[in-house]
């Protein structure tokens, strides 16, 4: 049996890139943080970053375009995928990217409120209006929201989200 499932919570590194392929998909990539903190032999605190590409497909992928903002939050679960793609250079390189399959959002940044504005874009169907989240799917009970600034020591059970 094999396996290749990824769940990740980490801050939004950048805005979404909200894109539609020539085929008429809807595609979003943005990019997250992960930190993890440890104390080394000697007691000291020690922190590492990690960073994550993020791509998103269909309804999904126009939700977090719409609501995501660069410093929030953000719950992400799906699966690697590497691809191969020629740098400006001419040199063939190698990429691992996690294709989200499902999305929580958490807190904003501080000083960020409310959905990003529409970005702007060439073409007829750019022109076309979005439909909003509340008039494809109204939520009946508040989303949780995942606050990375508590630190803690033990994950309590009531604090689980799920």
């Amino acid at each position: 049996m094999n396996l290749n499932k990824v769940q990740l919570i980490g801050r939004l590194t950048r805005d979404p890139e909200l894109r539609t392929t020539p085929s008429g998909q809807t595609v979003t990539t943005v990019g997250i943080a992960t930190n993890r903190t440890w104390n080394d032999k000697a007691g000291q605190k020690q922190e590492k970053s990690e960073f994550h590409n993020i791509v998103i497909w269909g309804r999904l992928a126009e939700i977090a375009g719409q609501y995501l903002t660069k410093g929030q939050e953000a719950y992400f679960e799906g699966r690697l995928e590497t691809r191969s793609y020629t740098g400006k250079d001419g040199v063939e390189r190698k990429t691992t990217d996690i294709v989200a399959e499902n999305m929580q959002m958490g807190q904003r940044a501080q000083g960020s409120a409310g959905p990003r504005p529409a970005p702007m874009a060439m073409g007829a169907a750019a022109m076309a209006p979005r439909p909003t989240v509340q008039q494809q799917a109204p939520m009946a009970e508040e989303i949780p929201t995942i606050n990375l600034d508590e630190e803690q020591d033990e994950v309590r059970l009531e604090d689980v989200p799920f």
